[in-house]
């Protein structure tokens, strides 16, 4: 009698331990991502990361550069944007970075409705890759006014937030002291989606003025 105690209780510890192990993995598919990545970014190469997602299930060919393998921030970065399944709204002062711009035309080309908003002094700029983007068929609007469109975030599935001091150029990646915070808190992600959708459609072409209402 004593021994099917025993055996019973040592049963319902086991099943309590699996319980707990079980809903410490819900809880975690559950809580929401935060994540906090700091530039500048070490050199790695991330041209493993582009070539997958160009091409899903393709066998992998070797990068000849001599850059080292391996997770940076960049590589973090990079595997949040191509997250993207549905939409990606771009909301960004200066973006010159070629492994980023790659990614966005990636996602494009996968299916994805990509929207970007920029400063139109910078847009401009050699080594630029909003011409690019815009070649490629994705959507551009620019401001029209005194100020800077200063803004540095970007909204993935209408889920996840990225924002923070980074312009995604090479120059802020590689030497800059920037940061990125990625969410998918819903009370931080829809001020800055209604944001995005406020000055796209301020920034709509039919209301852009190239003359003065003086020099009609």
């Amino acid at each position: 009698m004593w021994a099917v105690g025993a055996q019973r209780r040592a049963g319902l510890a086991l099943a309590a331990a699996a319980a707990a192990v079980l809903a410490l993995a819900a809880w975690r598919r559950r809580r929401p991502l935060r994540e906090v990545l700091f530039f500048p970014s070490r050199p790695s190469c991330t041209e493993a990361l582009l070539a997958e997602a160009a091409e899903p299930g393709g066998a992998a060919r070797p990068c000849p550069c001599p850059l080292p393998r391996g997770d940076c921030s960049l590589s973090r970065l990079l595997r949040r944007l191509l997250s993207a399944r549905r939409s990606l709204e771009i909301c960004l002062f200066a973006f010159s970075s070629p492994q980023l711009g790659r990614a966005v035309q990636l996602l494009h080309r996968r299916g994805v409705r990509v929207r970007v908003v920029t400063d139109a002094q910078y847009m401009g700029l050699q080594g630029s890759q909003i011409g690019l983007l815009r070649r490629a068929g994705i959507q551009v609007r620019h401001d029209q006014e005194s100020g800077y469109m200063h803004h540095k975030f970007a909204i993935v599935d209408g889920r996840m937030l990225i924002t923070g001091s980074l312009n995604w150029t090479t120059q802020a990646i590689q030497n800059n002291r920037e940061n990125v915070l990625v969410m998918e808190d819903p009370e931080y992600v829809k001020p800055f989606l209604d944001e995005f959708e406020r000055i796209w459609e301020e920034y709509n072409p039919i209301n852009y003025r190239f003359f003065s209402k003086d020099n009609k």
